[in-house]
């Protein structure tokens, strides 16, 4: 190359032409779409505060302001995601000593037309003036609120801001129905992750919870959740208390359940055992094993004792005996000695297979019980059912020798629901009325029962209000408060209460009990009583009772009425 031909001795003469494309807008959406897709994105405020430069970048507004507030359709009731960011003016409206009625005006304006509602000067918009102070206050000029729609449901509000009027108009509603699709599937799948983790904190903290109750525990739970995500590690689980519910309790117990379980049981083992006697008294005359009379010994023992009474651990030292000592025996005898093995077979015909026991009359007595504890408890639920349609109340029952429930009902236990006292008195008589069904549906039952077994009815009427508090150890409801344990004390122990007097049990075959403290408690049950007779439910015999003293309980009455059967 020549020394003169550098790039300096050169000279281009012409022109350029350059075609720029403006692709911000496109960008900030797709960047969007992308953000908006992440976990937790709305939980998190510097996400929140990266989406809100993208939306300052597309609409051109250094100063907008984003706010993002998810609807539960459960609480009907907004959940603010700008918390964090301060810039919800919904939250604000709504967290205000004066909150609720402006923003239920403008979002169902929102709701009917189903449009973006573009403010380009709050001063001048058509708005309820409190929500417009609260806008103002915010130092916002000019906003537009729009539904975040999912499908057919409304998922949420989103909120945009700026303090300079008419900075967002009508022109920039085209920008706003590009991403408002994407902020509603953002709200929405962010809605359904809380509620995995907060269900998953209920599980762990509360195992069941009666749905009536359900509210209550999401919102501690809920609560819990934001105290672990501001960074409180050592955040516990609030106190869970129901003030000012009234308690109904009942009880459908077995009469004599205790007395026919010993007998089964004292039964079977004399059974039992003078078959295993059988089989050592036949082994003797065939062949003389010291081991053989003192096992005949112990049969015949047992036999004497166990014809007088049974006592606690019988069952079990007997049993053990005959598994470890007297059956290896027969085992070794019948190999051995051919003219022994019908009798040992016919002793093992009559042993259960599985248990390893004689189970003939403990087997009858369960099925029985099992038989009328089944027919009480699924009477009670269908018809608890039917009295949630009424007023949802808490409603807890549980099997023992009978069933008992327990009922709680009052404002605190509802959401959003108003309460009344003839909520109450309508599932005090729905009380009596189930009762009376399941006093009549026992005793046909009686004639069809391996073991003809009866039940009883009781009710415990309490007339004052009373707290319950979840104890989280235990996992269930208790009174609270010192007054209200003698409540809980009295509840225990008025299945053995007596006549004064007479020391006749209270409760009894084909009748129903009603313990009270107070006059007023029986006056009102003498009205439902009344009721019943007319309808032929009861017989017209009202006896009035008084109770002997229980350990730490005086001064209780009752009521008691015959049934018809």
């Amino acid at each position: 190359m020549a020394a003169d031909a550098t790039p300096e001795h050169f000279e281009l003469v012409g022109f350029n032409i350059l075609h720029l494309v403006d692709v911000t807008e496109q960008e900030i959406l797709s960047e969007l779409k992308y953000d908006l897709l992440e976990r937790d994105v709305l939980q998190a405020s510097d996400r929140l505060e990266q989406i809100q430069e993208k939306l300052r970048v597309l609409f051109g507004r250094p100063f907008l302001q984003l706010g993002i507030a998810a609807y539960d359709e459960k609480k009907r009731a907004f959940v603010d995601f700008g918390r964090k960011i301060n810039h919800s003016f919904l939250t604000k409206q709504l967290h205000s000593p004066d909150a609720g009625s402006g923003f239920r005006q403008i979002y169902s304006r929102l709701w009917a037309d189903r449009q973006p509602l573009v403010l380009e000067d709050v001063e001048q918009a058509d708005i309820p003036e409190d929500l417009r102070q609260q806008i103002l206050s915010l130092g916002i000029r000019s906003a537009i609120l729009a539904l975040l729609p999912y499908g057919d449901d409304i998922v949420g509000l989103l909120e945009l801001g700026s303090p300079n009027v008419s900075d967002l108009n009508e022109f920039s509603l085209e920008n706003v129905n590009q991403f408002v699709p994407l902020f509603a599937v953002a709200v929405k799948r962010n809605a359904e992750d809380i509620q995995t983790r907060v269900q998953a904190i209920i599980k762990e903290k509360f195992t069941a919870i009666h749905p009536t109750m359900e509210w209550r525990f999401t919102d501690a739970a809920q609560n819990l959740l934001q105290k672990l995500e501001d960074g409180n590690k050592g955040a516990e689980m609030e106190d869970i208390v129901f003030h000012d519910v009234y308690p109904l309790h009942g009880s459908s117990d077995i009469r004599g359940s205790s007395t026919a379980r010993n007998e089964a049981i004292q039964g079977d083992l004399i059974e039992h055992l003078t078959l295993a006697g059988k089989v050592l008294k036949k082994a003797s005359e065939f062949q003389q094993l010291p081991i053989l009379d003192e096992l005949k010994f112990y049969v015949n023992k047992n036999l004497r004792r166990l014809r007088q009474g049974i006592l606690t651990g019988d069952e079990v030292s007997i049993f053990e005996s005959l598994r470890t000592e007297v059956e290896p025996l027969f085992e070794y005898l019948g190999q051995n000695n051919a003219e022994l093995r019908p009798i040992i077979s016919q002793y093992w015909s009559n042993i259960d297979p599985e248990l390893g026991i004689l189970y003939k009359r403990r087997k009858a007595f369960e099925e029985t019980t099992t038989l009328l504890n089944d027919a009480v408890s699924s009477y009670l639920d269908e018809e608890d059912a039917k009295a949630q349609a009424m007023f949802p109340h808490y409603f807890q029952r549980f099997k023992t020798d009978g069933v008992e429930h327990n009922i709680y009902v009052g404002a605190s236990l509802v959401e959003n629901k108003p309460f009344d006292l003839v909520f109450l008195k309508n599932l005090r008589l729905w009380q009596l009325l189930v009762m009376v069904e399941i006093t009549r549906r026992t005793a046909a039952l009686k004639p069809t029962l391996p073991v003809p077994l009866e039940t009883t009815q009781l009710i415990l009427i309490h007339s004052q209000p009373l707290s319950i508090r979840f104890r989280q150890d235990e996992r269930q409801f208790d009174v609270d408060g010192a007054y209200n344990i003698r409540y809980e004390i009295i509840k225990k122990r008025i299945d053995k209460a007596t006549v004064q007097g007479t020391g006749e049990r209270l409760t009894q075959p084909g009748k129903i009990a009603l313990v009270y403290s107070q006059q007023r408690e029986a006056d009102e049950y003498i009205e439902y009583i009344d009721y019943l007779q007319d309808r032929g439910l009861l017989e017209p015999e009202v006896e009035h009772l008084e109770l002997e003293e229980l350990q730490g309980v005086k001064g209780l009455l009752s009521l008691r009425v015959q049934v018809k059967l």
